[in-house]
Formats: C-alpha cells, sequence, structure tokens
C-alpha cells in the first residue's frame, strides 16, 4: 500500500484549516442591532438590519483591512422614511451607520443601502485607503459618505439621494 506524501499531506490539512478558519471568525449580520456593534473581522449582512441604537453608530470597523459586504441588504436607522430628519434644527444625533474611525484598509462593499441614519450613512474619520463600492446611501440627516480626515480612499459605483436637511443640506458625498 503506498502511503500519501508527508508534505503533501500537511499542506492539504493547513490550508483546510485556514478555510474553516476564515468562514468560522467572519460575522453574519441580520435583524436589530441595538446596541453598537464594533466588528474587527470580515463580517457580511445576510439580512435586513433594523438600527435602534441611540446616540452612536450602528456598526463600529474596529481593526484595519477588514471587509463589511452588504451582500444585497439594506441597513436602516432611526431618522423619517419620507423627511430623513424632518425640518431639521436643534441637535443633531451621532448616529451613523457605518462608522471606520482610524482604520486603514477597510472595504465596504455592496450592493447594499444604508438609509435613515440621523447623521450620516458611511463616516471615514481619520483613515486611510477605505474603499467604499457599490452603495446607496439614501435620506440619512447630513451626508450619505462622510469623509474627515485620511487620504487615499476609492469611491466608487455609489450612489446618494435624498440626503441631509433643510438646516444642513450636506447631501452627498
Amino acid at each position: 500500500m503506498k502511503r500519501p506524501n508527508a508534505v503533501a499531506l500537511f499542506v492539504l490539512v493547513c490550508s483546510s484549516l485556514l478555510m474553516l478558519a476564515e468562514t468560522a471568525h467572519a460575522t453574519d449580520i441580520s435583524g436589530t442591532i441595538s446596541a453598537t456593534l464594533t466588528i474587527t473581522e470580515n463580517s457580511k449582512l445576510v439580512g435586513d438590519v433594523t438600527c435602534t441604537v441611540v446616540g452612536a453608530p450602528c456598526i463600529a470597523i474596529g481593526a484595519p483591512t477588514l471587509t463589511l459586504d452588504l451582500n444585497g441588504f439594506t441597513m436602516t436607522g432611526l431618522a423619517d422614511g419620507q423627511m430623513g430628519c424632518g425640518t431639521g434644527g436643534g441637535t443633531v444625533a451621532v448616529e451613523d451607520g457605518i462608522e471606520v474611525n482610524a482604520q486603514n484598509g477597510v472595504i465596504i462593499r455592496g450592493p447594499g443601502v444604508v438609509r435613515q441614519f440621523r447623521r450620516f450613512g458611511i463616516r471615514l474619520l481619520n483613515s486611510m485607503g477605505a474603499r467604499v463600492t457599490g452603495i446607496t446611501a439614501s435620506t440619512n440627516c447630513l451626508s450619505g459618505i462622510f469623509l474627515n480626515g485620511g487620504s487615499d480612499h476609492v469611491l466608487e459605483d455609489n450612489v446618494s439621494v435624498r440626503n441631509g436637511d433643510p438646516n444642513n443640506p450636506c447631501g452627498g458625498i
């Protein structure tokens, strides 16, 4: 009987473990999020998300070089679906859909919709080299996608519609 090559067997076992580790560590996201969900590994939406988080972002990216895949689903915040923020005025709540704060090389990938957040749909703050593609940002109280600090971002194939309010007509990207 022929014995398997030890090196080939070792490579097969290691590659199998790596594939299992990658799928086992990914976070599948759906349903209601009531406290900020900080993700630290590649994650994807597996259903629509309703965010009831008050005064904080819905999803925070907590590690560099990870991917959040909206996977064709929708994230919905607490703003009014028809008017976004209504007539404005008062203090804008710090409620972003997705926040990337001081993380580099992050990918946020659509298709998918980020809507009705009482501040920004997606906020990139002091980050470098983020890639946001295929996202529709709609009816958010300030900008659909907001860049503040950092550089070397790639934004492509995104749609931003009906964002801002009469007192903060920020709007798009």
